[in-house]
């Protein structure tokens, strides 16, 4: 959004935000009167808001079932917003949409007759919804209607292929935009305070995270670690942190506002990721856009973020449940570094790939090529 709307003579966004209402495993029209309710007020509900880049932003709260079935979020979108919009298309020549099965297919109800739909998809629970022939069969309607359909990474893009073999060549290519513009005065001198971003879940791996802090910080007692993030897992990692004998060299930060991000890496020695899949690798691209070394899981989106730049941004280790494969990716990179790395020359790559500007670029490149055709 901020990356193209200086662009735009105009922009609105429109946030789809999901409220769980019912009995688990009830439809949606299981109590009509709430239902009612809501579309009375949702109707009245629009408060514009100014945001980034000037562009403006309405909340649209779209009312879903407590399931899992992805069918019915997606025709629950499309739904609310078209109450939101009292029954109005939306006004726009070109309308992009993030979440193709919720946000994709809302957009594509609710667009003018004339307007070009666009489509990014970056979940990581994609092939997942793909396991549910409802939602499949939706997917493969979404890919047919749209105008033009970006990935954000490899894993994407291979994963929709396979499964769609007759719309791959109409899958492209275009990042997650980068914040470039916040960049540590000088190179850390060590690499001893850690730092991870990500959310306290069971695929980031945090546990694995602190078994091999631990193994590091008995060569080093100085190692610190600095968790940013939330989750369920809190309570359980907090008390392992304890187990390990580690708690007064880990701090848990919680969740962190996105614009703190930048500083927070800048003001680290090392980032480390221990995922075990991202569709991309956003903290990845902002560790090193902040000129901050990394230490990162093959995960996916990391090997493609960091091709051809590893032993100058830091290191990549492989995905492994003994935190020993951990713990020598560190040593490793500790005995090289910062003679052997250069940090500086990989997030210059990046910047040219990944910055507002680039990405930007890109989608007006796209947006105008289809509007001459």
């Amino acid at each position: 959004m901020e990356a193209v709307a200086g662009g735009c003579s105009d922009l609105d966004v429109y946030h789809l935000k999901s409220w769980p209402v019912g009995e688990a495993g009830a439809p949606l029209d299981a109590n009509p009167e709430v239902l009612d309710l809501h579309a009375r007020l949702l109707a009245r509900a629009d408060a514009p808001l100014a945001t980034a880049g000037g562009a403006v932003l309405h909340r649209v709260p779209t009312l879903t079932p407590r399931d899992t079935a992805w069918i019915t979020h997606s025709d629950a979108s499309a739904r609310w917003l078209r109450t939101f919009l009292g029954g109005r298309p939306l006004d726009a020549p070109i309308v992009h949409a993030h979440v193709p099965i919720t946000g994709g297919w809302a957009a594509l109800e609710n667009a003018a007759p004339d307007a070009r739909v666009y489509m990014t998809e970056h979940s990581s629970f994609l092939a997942d919804l793909l396991d549910q022939p409802a939602a499949r069969a939706r997917y493969e309607q979404v890919l047919e209607r749209s105008d033009g359909f970006f990935v954000v990474g490899e894993p994407l893009h291979d994963l929709i292929a396979a499964t769609f073999p007759r719309f791959a060549d109409k899958l492209e290519y275009i990042a997650n935009p980068i914040d470039f513009r916040t960049a540590r005065a000088e190179a850390p001198r060590s690499l001893r305070r850690w730092l991870s971003v990500a959310a306290l879940n069971e695929r980031k791996r945090i546990d694995y995270l602190l078994e091999a802090f631990r193994r590091c910080r008995a060569d080093d007692p100085e190692l610190t670690l600095t968790l940013a993030g939330d989750g369920k897992l809190r309570p359980a990692l907090e008390a392992l942190a304890a187990d390990l004998g580690v708690a007064d060299a880990v701090e848990f930060l919680g969740s962190v506002d996105p614009s703190q991000v930048p500083g927070l890496m800048a003001s680290h020695d090392l980032f480390v990721h221990t995922s075990r899949h991202e569709t991309f690798g956003v903290v990845v691209v902002e560790a090193l856009a902040a000129g901050t070394p990394v230490l990162v899981s093959r995960c996916g989106g990391s090997d493609q973020v960091l091709r051809g730049i590893e032993s100058e941004a830091g290191r990549l280790y492989d995905v492994d449940d003994d935190p020993d494969v951990l713990v020598a990716a560190y040593l490793e990179l500790r005995e090289r570094y910062p003679e052997k790395t250069d940090v500086d020359a990989a997030r210059e790559r990046l910047r040219a790939k990944y910055s507002y500007e680039t990405v930007a670029e890109r989608h007006f490149e796209v947006w105008d090529r289809e509007g001459r055709r």
